[in-house]
């Protein structure tokens, strides 16, 4: 008899119940169970992050998480400091590097936001304090149902982060990808209702010390 479980959950072959956005491949699944919603502070890994939701418009996530490595290497670690320094040259190299994305707008594009990620850090201190003052009040959370990575919807609160970013010079951070970005930073925790990490991330964002 198949199981009747809620709407956007499945149950693994080691019998734990999860999202079923990553339909059960190892790799996406790991990335589930072990970072996704996971609240991060760090000022490179959350530029790594959004710049990363940024190279997947209009891709799978699947996609970028398989060539993320690739990104780190071609990014300089995406320490911003680095990145910043691109030049012209840099782009070409990078256009010619097959294990990641190449596209000359969203390369460019990484290279202008270290900038502008140098700028905020020198102007707010750190960039994850400026993000997480976007978290969302009452506990945090979205709505209990998730959509896929694929369908991740926009929010009021998504949508004026994507309009400061973008006012601050930011570019590729659209409303859509900043809530994506809010999703896989643990701004806010969008595992569904029955998934076996809803109740472990939201304890670690209880225990979280926001910056």
């Amino acid at each position: 008899m198949e199981e009747d479980l809620a709407d956007g959950l499945i149950r693994g072959e080691d019998g734990l119940v999860r999202c079923n956005w990553h339909n059960d491949k190892p790799d996406y699944r790991t990335y589930h169970d072990e970072e996704w919603g996971l609240p991060q502070d760090d000022d490179f890994k959350l530029f790594e992050k959004i710049c990363l939701e940024g190279f997947q418009s209009g891709l799978s996530w699947l996609t970028i998480l398989r060539k993320r490595e690739n990104f780190r290497r071609a990014f300089a670690g995406f320490d911003y400091y680095k990145v910043a320094k691109f030049t012209d040259d840099d782009v070409d190299r990078l256009l010619q590097d097959a294990g990641i994305i190449r596209h000359g707008g969203k390369i460019r594009s990484t290279i202008n936001n270290a900038a502008r990620a140098i700028e905020m850090v020198e102007q707010e201190g750190s960039l994850g304090r400026w993000f997480w003052s976007w978290e969302p009040k009452a506990d945090g959370r979205s709505s209990p149902v998730t959509r896929a990575i694929a369908q991740t919807p926009h929010t009021d609160i998504s949508t004026a982060l994507s309009k400061q970013l973008k006012k601050r010079g930011w570019s590729f951070v659209g409303p859509t990808t900043c809530y994506a970005f809010m999703q896989a930073m643990g701004m806010v925790n969008d595992h569904i209702e029955g998934c076996y990490c809803r109740d472990r991330i939201e304890q670690q964002r209880v225990s979280f010390k926001r910056p």
